[in-house]
Formats: C-alpha cells, sequence, structure tokens
C-alpha cells in the first residue's frame, strides 16, 4: 500500500516482492505511479506549514515515541528484513536496533538546534542568524540496509521541521511499509512522512526533481544513479545529500597479530553477505605476514554457514538478486584469468537447498593486481580479494588510488603510523583497528565520489536547515 496524507491508499497496480533466499514471492505491493508522488509532495508540502511550527520540543516527542514503538516491533522487523532482503536474522536485529538509534538521537538533537548573535561593525547594528527548516524533502532509499537507511534520513529531518516523501528501493518495500506503520502508530501528522513504493523508480524520481515544491532531495544508492540526481536536481538549486559507492581498503601492517586481523576482516567483509558500501573491498596485507593471514582468513570464512536468514545458526545469506550473482562470477572469473588464485569458493552454491536463492560461496583470492575489475569495481558481494604490499607510503598510495572515497580501514599497533594513515587516507571515515566505526552520534559520508553532505551525528540534522541572517538597525 501507498502511504499519503495519513491514509493507507491501495491502487489497482501491484507488483511482487521476492524472498532472495528461495526464489519465492511473498507480498503484493502497491505499485506508485507519478501521480501518486505528485500527491504526496502536495500533502507534505500542505502539512509542511504546521509541523515546522511545532516547537522542537513537541516533534522530539514524536521521535521518541516512533522509537518506543519501533524497540517493541524489533524482532517483527528483524523478521520482515530477513525474508524480504535475506540477511541473517542476527544482523535483521542489529539493523532494527541502529535503525531506532536514529530516532532517539534525533528526538534529542531537535532540541539542539542552535542560531547566534554575530558582532557586528557598526554600533547601531546587530546580526542574528537563525536555523530554519529546508521544507519538503524526498528521499530515495536502498535495499540493503532497508530500515536504518530511512530513519536516518526520515529522523533529522522532522527534527529539523521538514516534511518527507520517500521512495523506497523496489526490491525491499516490505520493509519501509512496516517502517511506516511506526510512524502511523507514533502519531506523527498527516502529510507529514509520505511512503511511496513502486516496482519502477524513473517516473517517481522525475517527479522528486521536476516537482518545486520539493526543496531537498536525499538519496542512497550508486554513484552512477547520484551523479544523474544530483545533475537534474542543479536544474532547481535544490539541496542534496549524496551518499553513494565505496570501494574501502582494509590495510594490515606487519605489526598485527594475523589471526586476529583475518577474523576482523572476515566479519566485516561478509557483512550483509558483502553487501554494504563500507564493505572492504581491497584487502592490503603487509608481504611478511601474508601466508599465515590469508590462511586465517580462509579458516575464519570456512566457518561462517551460508543459507537461509531465518536459521539463526545462518551467518551469511543471499544475495539481493541474479545480476549481482552474476557480477561476483564475471569479477572471480577476470581475477583468476589475470592469475589471481582462487583460495575459497568462487561460484554459486545450488546444493542443500540454495538451488533456488540467490547464494554465491563466500569467496578469498590472492595475488589480485590493478589490471583485475576487482581491484577497480565496488564488489557489493562475499568476495574478499588479498593484495600484497611492502611499505607505507606504497599502500597508501594504493589505496587512495580510486575515485570512490567512503571508508577505510587499518589495523596497526603502531600510534604514530595509526595516525599518518588516518590524516593520508582521502576517505570520510576511517577504522583504526574498528570494524564498525560508525553509529548514530557520528557522522557518516564520503569524499570525492562517494557523496555529498553527512548522515548521523550533529551533522545529519544540518543537512535539513537553513541559515537565515537578520540585520537590525537600532
Amino acid at each position: 500500500m501507498l502511504y499519503i496524507n495519513g491514509e493507507w491508499i491501495s491502487t489497482s497496480k501491484t507488483y511482487p516482492v521476492t524472498n532472495p533466499a528461495t526464489g519465492q514471492p511473498i507480498a503484493e505491493v502497491a505499485d506508485g505511479q507519478q501521480a501518486d508522488a505528485a500527491k504526496a509532495i502536495d500533502a507534505a508540502s500542505e502539512a509542511f506549514r504546521s509541523w515546522s511550527k511545532l516547537t522542537a520540543y513537541q516533534r522530539s516527542q514524536y521521535l521518541y515515541r516512533a522509537w518506543e514503538i519501533m524497540m517493541k516491533k524489533k524482532e517483527h522487523l528483524a523478521r520482515t528484513m530477513t525474508e524480504e532482503q535475506g540477511k541473517p536474522l542476527r544482523a535483521a536485529r542489529n539493523e532494527v536496533q541502529y535503525a531506532a538509534d536514529f530516532l532517539l538521537w534525533y528526538a534529542e538533537e531537535a532540541k539542539r538546534v542552535y542560531g547566534e548573535w554575530i558582532p557586528a561593525p557598526r554600533a547601531d547594528q546587530r546580526f542574528l542568524a537563525i536555523r530554519q527548516p529546508v521544507g519538503v524533502v524526498a528521499g530515495i532509499t536502498p535495499w540493503n540496509y532497508p530500515i536504518s537507511m530511512i530513519t536516518r534520513k526520515v529522523a533529522p529531518a522532522l527534527a529539523a521541521g521538514c516534511t518527507f516523501i520517500l521512495k523506497p528501493a523496489e526490491q525491499t518495500p516490505l520493509c519501509a511499509i512496516e517502517t511506516f506503520k511506526v510512524f502511523e502508530e507514533a502519531g506523527i501528522p498527516a502529510g507529514v512522512v509520505n511512503l511511496v513504493p513502486t516496482s519502477n523508480p524513473v517516473p517517481i524520481g522525475e517527479e522528486f526533481l521536476n516537482n518545486p515544491k520539493v526543496k531537498k532531495l536525499t538519496f542512497t544508492g550508486s554513484t552512477e544513479v547520484g551523479k544523474m540526481l544530483a545533475e537534474k536536481a542543479a536544474r532547481q538549486m535544490k539541496r542534496v545529500s549524496m551518499e553513494l559507492g565505496g570501494h574501502a581498503p582494509f590495510i594490515v601492517f606487519e605489526d598485527v597479530d594475523p589471526v586476529h586481523a583475518a577474523k576482523g576482516v572476515s566479519l566485516v567483509k561478509m557483512l550483509n553477505t558483502g553487501q554494504a558500501c563500507i564493505s572492504p573491498n581491497r584487502i592490503f596485507v603487509h608481504k611478511s605476514i601474508v601466508e599465515p593471514f590469508t590462511e586465517a582468513l580462509v579458516a575464519s570464512i570456512r566457518k561462517m554457514k551460508v543459507g537461509n536468514g531465518l536459521d539463526e545458526e545462518t551467518r551469511i545469506g543471499p544475495l539481493i538478486d541474479e545480476a549481482a550473482l552474476a557480477k561476483m562470477t564475471r569479477q572471480v572469473e577476470d581475477a583468476v584469468s589475470k592469475g589471481a588464485h582462487l583460495a575459497l569458493g568462487g561460484k554459486r552454491l545450488t546444493e542443500g537447498g540454495l538451488e533456488r536463492g540467490h547464494f554465491f560461496a563466500p569467496t578469498v583470492l590472492t595475488g589480485v593486481t590493478p589490471e583485475m575489475l576487482i581491484y577497480r569495481e565496488e564488489t557489493f558481494g562475499p568476495i574478499a580479494p588479498v593484495i600484497v604490499f611492502e611499505d607505507e607510503e606504497q599502500v597508501l598510495q594504493m589505496a587512495n588510488d580510486t575515485h570512490y572515497g567512503l571508508a577505510a580501514y587499518v589495523y596497526t599497533r603502531d600510534l604514530s603510523r595509526a595516525m599518518r594513515m588516518f590524516e593520508g587516507l582521502n576517505f570520510g571515515i576511517i577504522g583504526i583497528n574498528d570494524i564498525n566505526p560508525t553509529a548514530a552520534a557520528a557522522p557518516f559520508g564520503g569524499m570525492k565520489e562517494s557523496g555529498l553532505g553527512r548522515e548521523g551525528g550533529k551533522e545529519g540534522i544540518e543537512e535539513y536547515l537553513e541559515t537565515k541572517l537578520g540585520g537590525f538597525s537600532i
């Protein structure tokens, strides 16, 4: 169903949602059209008049109530996510918690939107700067984190006083619908949040871009699509936030325990079956420890059970679709043809009840070199490519040799080296001996072609605010 102006609306057109672990359809969902997006924008524009005039404390209470409800529905939301997106239940529960964290964080940040008095050069002059909401916001969210990416955008927008229309990923509309039921139960007023799922995102995106009532577009997805949206948004000077692709390096120096490092790499590489924009895609290992590291990496990954995420023992779920499977096969075949060694996996899994799902074997490639596709192209899957390096200067250049700039990881015991790498890596998020450098309270975003703006932290709400200056002559 669509959710527009506080009402759930059925449509004559629907499309199926499929479980990627079984290949079976699990629901029929309303297929929103461009006219539906226009109605949602009208509703959000009308609601903005009253929502933006509420006190920060009033908006905070709605978000706090939504947090309470999401926590009560945590298991239901997690199971919906596992069935629709495929990630194991443990990971799905963690994501729902992460999603709820944004509601709670911005319930508090709503009350921290400050202005300031600015000293003026004239004795009879006073300057006052205040922060006001941008207006109607259109959001487009991805399938890989289908609930937390919603709250990471909606929560700060609502806290700032904006209203919102969401187009969720076509693969995961059920997660969006269940999340909006949380907003509805929290009593968020009609028109403040609106949902338009669709099987064809192009007309909805065009409405977001061309409708002058939309003042800001926030998008998480591929760099290619993000560039196109930013270009078209510029025609109306719409504000944009873009959280785009990544090609994260993971650098393992010779002064660390290779077994400990391999365990850390395996955990973050196989998180969400490698379908994360901050997933390490290039694993640089010092030549002196590459053999024990690789042995430990293979052993660690081999222990992870692949299967349906509803099985509590599963650690690695399916890929989202057949196109993702084809990409994994292409990258592995290209690497092996150019001299890489297949240390583990490398093929689609079709045995043990996995034949109807989109399962690819967790894979380790060694001897990866710059001319291979996997060295340059974002993987978004369970392939761990190991690359040998000799010294700090060399690996810093190799790590930075990409047009992406979202996340990077470094394992070292040398504090001076850690600081040099932190400062020298051209990425927005750096994990130093830390495989999970994210939280609702921390800014998230990339450099270069990995995006514009930040989500999370105090920076996240600033993306939805305009600065207005008042000059007073007294």
